[in-house]
């Protein structure tokens, strides 16, 4: 059995950002279920997620994974209200710690006691969510979305908060990590939905499989990401890359087997092989974030070559 499958927008920084409503409508028109709108250095993600949904005819929308030190629980609330009432559509909600370089080095916010802040920020998020008064006084004049809630997860403290939230999003992640986490995770809390989003390329090219590249990268000397790609038989590259080479020598140390553990690369039948390995693990969606290339704007081919392979039983159990 496969996952679940949804769509996550790539927003790829090398390629237009317009693309990003190209991945939506089709990941709409081809019946994905829902989609997930991240943010990183184009778009607002509550202004794209506006768009998206006026753009499309009746896909979920989930906001996030937004940084918690960023962005506080009545921005987040009011944000989710606001665009489920302009669009009238479902809008749920995903929180994360995000990393030192967005929080601090971007908006110049301090990142101090992460695993605590989230935490705070899940329970004060719930009520809001469900159009109850905050602990401020606070309460949402929109109607309440009643937004899923879920928590982007990596290390402990946050993989214990997303057993608290009932639902945990894993992101570059090779399936024997992700079956970890998810059990992780249940041994807090058995009925815990797990998600992964997974980049992929159905018969890529060059262009898709170093794009993959380039965002594997950055991940490669961070603690936890290093131990996880050694793991999978990429030790040396690992120990290269905390030698802290130049990007261009990094770049090409990292083969192509250390960038299909982490995607979804090959032909259709190999990518469905690839999505059993997942559900194999413990993941019960597959948010798949479509490479987009010159030869596949905004990823539509991919996702139209994957689209039906979800497993049903799956999206049931998870986002019932």
């Amino acid at each position: 059995m496969n996952p679940s499958l949804s769509v996550a927008l790539g927003l790829w920084q090398d390629r237009p950002a317009q693309e990003a409503l190209v991945t939506a409508r089709a990941a709409d028109e081809l019946g994905y279920p829902s989609l997930w709108i991240g943010e990183m250095a184009t778009y607002d993600a509550f202004a794209l997620a506006a768009a998206v949904g006026l753009a499309t005819a009746r896909i979920r929308l989930t906001i996030g994974p937004l940084a918690v030190a960023v962005r506080d629980p009545m921005m987040i609330a009011m944000g989710a209200a606001s665009v489920a009432g302009l669009t009238g559509r479902q809008v749920d909600v995903a929180v994360g710690t995000s990393s030192p370089l967005v929080v601090e080095g971007w908006h110049g916010r301090p990142r101090a006691r992460p695993g605590a802040a989230l935490r705070e920020a899940v329970g004060a998020l719930r009520p809001l969510l469900d159009g109850e008064r905050s602990a401020g006084g606070y309460r949402l004049r929109l109607p309440a979305p009643r937004s899923r809630l879920t928590v982007a997860a990596f290390g402990p403290s946050a993989v214990r908060t997303a057993a608290l939230a009932g639902r945990m999003v894993l992101n570059l992640i090779t399936p024997a990590s992700a079956g970890r986490l998810a059990a992780q995770a249940r041994a807090a809390n058995p009925d815990v939905c797990v998600a992964a989003w997974v980049t992929a390329a159905v018969d890529p090219d060059r262009e898709a499989v170093d794009r993959i590249r380039r965002a594997v990268v950055g991940y490669l000397a961070a603690p936890g990401y290093g131990e996880m790609f050694a793991e999978a038989g990429f030790a040396d590259v690992v120990g290269f890359a905390r030698t802290r080479p130049p990007p261009r020598e990094l770049f090409d140390a990292v083969p192509d087997e250390l960038v299909a553990s982490v995607a979804l690369l090959g032909d259709a039948d190999a990518v469905g092989a690839r999505l059993s390995a997942y559900a194999a693990a413990g993941v019960d969606e597959v948010a798949l974030v479509p490479v987009s290339t010159d030869r596949d704007p905004g990823g539509a081919a991919t996702l139209k070559a994957l689209s039906g392979r979800g497993g049903p039983g799956a999206a049931t159990r998870s986002w019932s």
